[in-house]
């Protein structure tokens, strides 16, 4: 239930076009005013590190947002993960996705033809997403990026609020769907912790009131507040999903705050080791996910980082599994690298070539076979299938690869009847 606009532009062009010049970095919680965006954007650029911030002043953002999206080098995408999702799902001419996000004039226009969206999504106004790039080494007064990330920022209330999460749930029964992908949580950071406590238990009313037939699967996306994400793994939304996506700093995030194994590291160092992020992926199925004692639906997570992924799943509940890990490997290599098939001259492995299942049960060894590519091993009722991925090496676009990737997963997953 989250979709907005996102306008790509070169941070340094943006801050000029406002008449800003360089000056001090500065980090900020919350943007108010434009000069607070400088010093932000500053702050970021010179530790060539990627961050999210909220613009409080309505007014003051309506105007960089028009500044930006009419800029002669602005590239205008759909944005939001459930948008991105959508449109991902939607390349397959036998689909119809219906998407229920604050949609406005220019997203709608941007939406593949087979996206539906009900009238009652439908907004005055786009939700504007500004994404200011930065390359390696670019400069920007005494500023010099260590490398290419970027700084994303918006004035963001609908999707905020998951206002259009009651429009999706009462829309099901007319559409009738094979399956229902929610995203959109992660959003909710931006209200005040009563608000977003109650907006939460709303969100877990209109979710437990999907028909028990379709599947569910939940797209997690970057959060802050530990005590939120406890609170969607311990009391709500966890137990009403068959499936979860999320990636490498999602998933540590979600071990430190639901108190789970390697819960103590605090970064990971370079690529995820296989076998502390398959203790984790284990620990969420086994506290959290279906048994018999336990009235949980969740039996599968897909979990993505750059150099690998790994999908995995409860017993009796999913095939097809080996294809859809490697369709959503696939999928990364070819939308970073904007092309239709992967070109192994453009691409490179970062995946370990050989790595243990586990570091807390006596581990089994794995020796990645190239003739093989996808790996499967079993712990007490859960089946792992691990598959490396080839890297782009120039990356054209990573706006919505996580996205695209459990989309891709989705796709090529059989959910078996219960």
């Amino acid at each position: 239930v989250n979709a907005c606009v996102d306008v790509v532009l070169s941070g340094v062009k943006l801050l000029a076009a406002l008449g800003l010049e360089p000056g001090a970095g500065r980090n900020h919680d919350v943007l108010s005013s434009r000069q607070d965006l400088r010093e932000a954007f500053e702050h970021f650029m010179g530790k060539g590190a990627a961050a999210e911030r909220f613009f409080s002043d309505a007014e003051a953002f309506r105007h960089i947002a028009r500044t930006a999206s009419e800029h002669p080098a602005a590239q205008l995408y759909v944005g939001g993960n459930a948008a991105l999702i959508g449109q991902k799902l939607a390349a397959n001419p036998d689909l119809k996705i219906l998407l229920c996000g604050p949609v406005g004039p220019k997203l709608h226009e941007l939406l593949d033809d087979n996206v539906v969206v009900p009238p009652e999504s439908m907004q005055e106004r786009d939700e504007f997403h500004l994404i200011l790039e930065y390359q390696a080494g670019e400069e920007w007064g005494h500023v010099k990026a260590p490398h290419a990330n970027r700084f994303i920022f918006s004035h963001d209330l609908s999707n905020g609020a998951l206002n259009m999460l009651e429009v999706f749930v009462s829309s099901l029964e007319e559409f009738q769907p094979d399956l229902v992908v929610l995203s959109g949580l992660h959003m909710m950071e931006g209200q005040s912790k009563e608000m977003r406590q109650r907006r939460l238990m709303e969100a877990v009313a209109s979710i437990s009131d999907i028909p028990t037939d379709i599947p569910i699967h939940l797209e997690l996306a970057s959060m802050t507040d530990q005590d939120f994400m406890s609170n969607i793994v311990h009391q709500q939304v966890f137990p009403l999903v068959n499936s979860i996506g999320l990636n490498e700093q999602e998933l540590l995030f979600l071990t430190q705050s639901a108190s789970g194994p390697h819960a103590s590291l605090s970064a990971w160092d370079g690529i995820p080791d296989v076998g502390v992020v398959s203790d984790i992926l284990f620990w969420i199925l086994k506290e959290h996910g279906k048994t018999a004692e336990r009235p949980s639906d969740l039996t599968r997570i897909h979990f993505h980082t750059l150099a690998y992924h790994i999908l995995a799943t409860v017993d009796g509940h999913w095939g097809n599994q080996r294809a859809a890990v490697a369709a959503g490997a696939r999928a990364a290599g070819t939308q970073a690298c904007a092309a239709e098939t992967i070109d192994t001259s453009k691409a490179f492995l970062k995946a370990p070539l050989e790595f243990v299942t586990s570091q807390t049960e006596a581990p089994s060894k794995i020796s990645l076979n190239p003739d093989e590519p996808v790996v499967h091993w079993h712990r007490e009722g859960i089946s792992f299938y691990f598959t490396p991925v080839l890297v782009c090496k120039d990356p054209v676009r990573t706006v919505g690869l996580g996205d695209a990737i459990s989309a891709e997963g989705l796709l090529y997953s059989e959910i078996y009847p219960q």
